[in-house]
């Protein structure tokens, strides 16, 4: 009997395993896509990357701002005459429409490229049949190739796209024993320095950070960005029935935008040039489905939640978060409030199940990332 040669076979088991030219190349375009989270907003993250037959990189790029050229079109440029006969690899299918900047699919055709291989199909009614497009001008367009790595680089705007309202992540710090706070009311700090600095990069990814009344009267927080270079700032908002922030509370300064969000019949008088939105009291209490509504229609595609226990609970009671981010401190309080509040569940049969997503040590605290193991369903009557 032949006996195998351990060194060959581990070899040949590794070359197996690897992944081909073209996994390699969309792979390389999601990273690229993630370059432009907190800067193309109302627009998608996306990233692409062109191969000549032999599968050399010869040209990539990404969506960089709204407004901008499209990834295919920085990847082109980059390509230059090496495009012609060669296989482009993006995370979104070519766009097919005309705004600010021309179809992207006719873009990939008139540049002689003779196959478009994408991982995820455009929900968007406007801007969808880009595939079609490339193939009724003779270029073989191949759909699905890492879709759940482009999915979930571009989860943003694919939830605003799909369910009409923007993408929502839940952020907290808490105590191993699940505290936001000491019985005392003191919540700095519970996590780390690296921890904070981390929630800066989670900002600036967002088109908007959000917070309570309660939030504003504890902590007086800022929420703007800082120690990123060139970030974008996100809109600040505050979700305060009554207009009772202080005119002098840092989150009214002008180092980024802020937006108040207030009961219809809410005195204002005392906060001159401040951008105010005004929504209706359901039950005592502006909606979480109004909200972002609303925010939807302003062109926020993606809020980052720092608020308080209640707040996240009003979220989780409506369906609306899509992410859950906790950086958990090893250490214990025994007392103090809960990271999360009353969220409308009454039974072990009735928790909100996750999936965990990551889990890394950021300094010495942990930081979890988990998403609803059931996502919410589109809405059928919405039209985009």
């Amino acid at each position: 009997m032949r006996q195998e040669d351990p060194v060959a076979t581990h070899a040949a088991h590794a070359a197996s395993d690897a992944p081909d030219a073209g996994t390699r190349a969309m792979r390389r375009a999601v990273e690229l896509a993630a370059r432009g989270l907190g800067s193309t907003s109302p627009n998608p993250v996306v990233g692409c990357v062109i191969t000549d037959a032999a599968g050399t990189v010869v040209g990539e790029g990404w969506h960089q701002r709204a407004g901008g050229p499209h990834a295919e079109v920085h990847a082109l440029r980059a390509a230059g005459g090496a495009a012609r006969g060669a296989t482009a690899y993006v995370t979104l299918e070519p766009c097919n429409h005309t705004g600010r900047t021309g179809p992207c699919a006719q873009a990939l055709v008139d540049a002689g490229i003779s196959r478009v291989v994408y991982a995820v199909a455009d929900p968007n009614q406007q801007a969808s049949g880009g595939a079609d497009t490339l193939r009724a001008a003779g270029v073989e367009a191949v759909g699905g190739l890492l879709a759940a790595e482009a999915e979930a680089g571009n989860a943003a705007w694919l939830t605003s796209v799909r369910l009409g309202r923007p993408h929502v992540t839940w952020k907290y710090a808490a105590t191993l024993d699940g505290r936001s706070a000491a019985a005392d009311g003191s919540s700095r700090w519970i996590s780390s320095a690296e921890s904070r600095a981390d929630v800066h990069r989670l900002r600036a990814e967002s088109d908007a950070v959000l917070v309570g009344s309660g939030t504003l009267r504890a902590d007086d927080p800022h929420l703007a960005v800082r120690g990123i270079d060139g970030a974008v700032q996100p809109l600040r908002i505050a979700l305060d029935t009554r207009a009772e922030v202080r005119p002098a509370a840092r989150i009214l300064d002008a180092a980024a935008p802020t937006l108040l969000v207030v009961a219809e019949d809410a005195d204002t008088r005392h906060l001159p040039g401040v951008d105010v939105l005004r929504l209706p009291l359901r039950q005592g209490r502006i909606g979480v489905d109004d909200l972002l509504a609303a925010l939807h229609a302003r062109g926020t595609r993606s809020v980052l939640l720092e608020g308080g226990p209640a707040l996240a609970g009003a979220f989780l009671e409506a369906g609306a978060v899509d992410r859950v981010i906790g950086y958990l401190a090893p250490a214990l309080l025994g007392a103090g409030p809960a990271a999360l509040a009353d969220a409308g569940i009454g039974t072990v049969s009735a928790a909100l199940r996750l999936d965990l997503t990551e889990a890394v040590r950021i300094g010495p605290d942990l930081r979890i990332t988990a998403v609803p193991a059931t996502a919410p369903a589109p809405a059928p009557t919405k039209e985009h």
